[in-house]
């Protein structure tokens, strides 16, 4: 049997959540809720959603949570699991909420999310070897296949060596407290 959530459009769940009757649980990494959340939303990522122990009093719903809905989906086994009565998503996550002009906890002084800056820092690699490819020796290019190496083995491994590199830099000192 597939679990099943039922998904909540964020104007409703904006609603249930003014009657304290609904707890609302981001399953964000770290550093993607301190960036942005919904006021009021229990920060239980993922990567350590089992050991969180996801402690919900029987008579409130749980309402999840994710950037855009698409970890929710990937993972409703994993939260219906978590919780003895029923359980719900929010439609479209964080962003259809904010799309909704529901007021959100912004914290611009937080650094960008991890990934984002792997992402950013991969592709100027790869650029960067691709250039000097071109314009300087041909074995630049090298740089550019062993990025590209490195993010199928990320993606094939779950591990990102780079994610774990720039989680270290002086600006996401505050992710490491």
């Amino acid at each position: 049997m597939t679990a099943k959530l039922t998904a909540l459009a964020p104007q409703v769940v904006a609603d249930r959540l003014k009657t304290n009757h609904v707890v609302l649980v981001d399953i964000r990494e770290p550093d993607e809720f301190a960036r942005r959340h919904i006021k009021g939303a229990l920060s239980r990522p993922l990567s350590v959603f089992e050991r969180a122990h996801l402690k919900i009093e029987p008579s409130k719903e749980v309402v999840f949570t994710c950037r855009s809905g698409m970890r929710t989906a990937g993972n409703l086994g994993r939260l219906k699991a978590s919780v003895e009565g029923e359980a719900f998503v929010l439609q479209g996550g964080v962003d259809a909420w904010a799309a909704a002009g529901l007021p959100l906890e912004d914290n611009a002084k937080a650094p960008i999310e991890i990934m984002r800056q792997v992402q950013i820092t991969a592709g100027l690699l790869i650029l960067t070897g691709v250039v000097l490819g071109f314009f300087v020796s041909p074995g630049y290019f090298g740089l550019s296949g062993f990025v590209g190496a490195g993010l199928t083995f990320a993606g094939a491994t779950g591990f990102c060596g780079m994610a774990k590199v720039l989680a270290l830099m002086p600006w996401n000192a505050r992710l490491r407290s």
